[in-house]
């Protein structure tokens, strides 16, 4: 009876030492997280995306990012490394190609290649008999890739893509969002040149990539500091980069261009209160990280994408609010008036026709 009144008392003293001191792989930093916009005016709830098209329902988890060919066929990522090919009605059509890795940002290039930014394997090219060739697996400067996961390529074949985290890899997005070190990186690889150049480093987890349409800028998330830059490539401001739209009422991830000065950003969830009432506070993040994951801040099931202008005005906001929403939407792509949706986690790809 002795020991276990002794067990009872002790074990207060044992968990919070565990709390207090344990060692967590973070070393994070304080920063000053802005308060977030309310959800009114341009990011007013609504109800858009209550009623998208679940395609490929259970045939994988997490099919991060959809491709569409010129044929309207769909090419879905799944976290196994499976990319499955889908006619435009929704049909499986079969394995198109197995990374071996794990799949995120797709795009078509000019000659009909896929381009993938495999989380694990880095930059990699399958073209249309399934064929696949590592682009990339490290920068000129010899620093390797840790975490390739968005990508859009140029009218000249370049491709500039994101390289979220040098420090953590895919499954570890959370140490890096707690620690909150500019850890991330643009880069771009010259097909001609075999050259991988990292054009901006100290990102907070680079993410989405999107060009314009003239090749003169591309766009990139930072999710976690909840904005979009842009990186001129041409021009006078050539080398330069600049904040497009600051302070989004969520996480964004992947971005695309409709081609027509509209660029997509899936947001991943809404803003978390833990996260931002902690941002100053590293000691309490390392606490928190001590917990059981399942008393870890959770992504809000929340439906949410928007849609800007190159200058940053939002122009369209599609949510849903529901505790089924599609979620969480970790891509956006437009293609003949048609948006495709990608999630991290959710078992299945959706769609629904673009608002006019």
């Amino acid at each position: 009876m002795l020991k276990i009144l002794q067990f009872i008392l002790l074990f207060p003293a044992l968990c919070l030492f565990y709390l207090l001191v344990w060692p967590v792989e973070i070393d994070p930093v304080a920063w000053d997280a802005p308060i977030p916009p309310a959800m009114e005016g341009n990011f007013a709830k609504n109800n858009f995306l209550k009623d998208v098209e679940i395609l490929g329902l259970n045939d994988g988890i997490g099919p991060e990012d959809v491709a569409i060919d010129d044929s309207g066929n769909m090419y879905a990522g799944y976290d196994d490394g499976r990319i499955i090919k889908y006619d435009k009605t929704g049909n499986r059509m079969g394995i198109f190609v197995e990374t071996n890795g794990r799949p995120l940002g797709m795009r078509f290039d000019l000659d009909g290649n896929l381009i993938v930014a495999d989380a694990i394997r880095g930059l990699i090219k399958v073209d249309m008999q399934g064929t696949l060739t590592v682009l990339s697996t490290e920068s000129d400067d010899g620093i390797p890739l840790g975490f390739t996961d968005d990508l859009d390529i140029a009218n000249d074949g370049k491709i500039y893509f994101s390289d979220a985290s040098t420090r953590y890899g895919i499954g570890e997005d959370r140490l890096d969002l707690m620690e909150h070190r500019p850890n991330g990186r643009l880069v771009v690889y010259n097909p001609e040149t075999k050259q991988t150049t990292t054009l901006l480093d100290s990102l907070y987890f680079a993410n989405g990539v999107a060009m314009s349409p003239d090749g003169a800028f591309v766009l990139f998330n930072e999710t976690y500091m909840y904005r979009v830059q842009k990186y001129w490539i041409k021009g006078e401001k050539a080398g330069t980069s600049e904040i497009v739209i600051d302070n989004l009422p969520g996480f964004p991830d992947n971005i695309s261009s409709n081609g027509k000065g509209i660029y997509w950003i899936a947001l991943f969830t809404v803003r978390n209160l833990v996260v931002d009432s902690t941002a100053d506070k590293p000691f309490f993040r390392k606490m928190i990280l001590r917990m059981p994951e399942s008393m870890q801040p959770q992504p809000e099931p929340y439906g949410f994408a928007l849609g800007i202008d190159g200058d940053g005005n939002v122009i369209y906001n599609l949510q849903d609010s529901s505790h089924d929403a599609y979620s969480p939407i970790t891509s956006v792509k437009e293609k003949n008036k048609v948006l495709y949706f990608g999630s991290l986690t959710y078992p299945g790809f959706a769609r629904i026709n673009a608002p006019e």
